[in-house]
């Protein structure tokens, strides 16, 4: 542990919950709220690898657009321009959970930064509106390379712009197959398991598995 000079978070999921999107997709959606979220969220992602393995890269605010719209249609629940809108502005507000923001004082001895799928704006936006941005180093995003997590030249990314090498990170996440990535890699990988989800067959293990964000520091200490 002694090794980490850096930590180095996944934003959506991790630092950031989706699902607070619930409240507006409820609002324009009685009683589909949930529903609308957990699916927008699967082809959201769904929509980042096959973009990547196809070669056809578009920033997270058309992916995030794409999977609402398809989420909202496979549901047959009608998206005007005005509900589309209203709830592509959730991003920009999801709620950050409740422990990260006192946690991230606690890791204030090590480098912090984010490495997300998000675009520029989009994480701009969601740090700024969380009160994380002077707790944060970098907020790095995969928009220069034009490829999507889990490539191997995103998380390289990470160690180009902190000058450290991978052995030097220490790299949180919530989603197994962003932990799968990392730890090929190279990294040192702290999966947040929140569900008590069941790792996926990826040949890859992390570091350590933990409930929540606050249980990362004494591991580290």
């Amino acid at each position: 542990m002694n090794t980490i000079r850096a930590l180095v978070f996944d934003a959506y999921g991790t630092l950031f919950d989706v699902h607070s999107v619930v409240a507006e997709s409820e609002r324009r959606f009685p009683g589909r709220g949930a529903e609308l979220s957990r699916l927008w969220r699967q082809k959201q992602l769904e929509y980042t690898w096959l973009r990547s393995l196809m070669g056809r890269y578009e920033d997270f605010t058309r992916v995030t657009a794409d999977g609402l719209a398809h989420a909202c249609a496979a549901l047959g629940l009608p998206l005007d321009a005005a509900a589309s809108r209203a709830l592509m502005e959730c991003y920009d507000h999801l709620s950050c959970y409740t422990e990260v923001p006192a946690t991230l004082d606690v890791l204030s001895g090590f480098r912090r930064a984010i490495l997300s799928n998000g675009s520029p704006r989009m994480l701009g936006a969601v740090v700024a509106n969380a009160g994380l941005t002077d707790r944060l180093e970098a907020v790095l995003s995969v928009d220069p390379l034009r490829v999507y997590k889990p490539h191997p030249s995103v998380y390289a990314l990470a160690c180009e712009r902190l000058g450290v090498t991978a052995a030097e990170v220490g790299f949180v996440s919530s989603n197994f197959w962003d932990i799968s990535g990392a730890t090929a890699f190279g990294f040192r990988t702290f999966w947040i398991n929140r569900s008590g989800a069941m790792p996926d067959e990826l040949g890859q293990r992390p570091y350590a598995i933990v409930g929540n964000l606050a249980e990362l520091p004494p591991l580290l200490a």
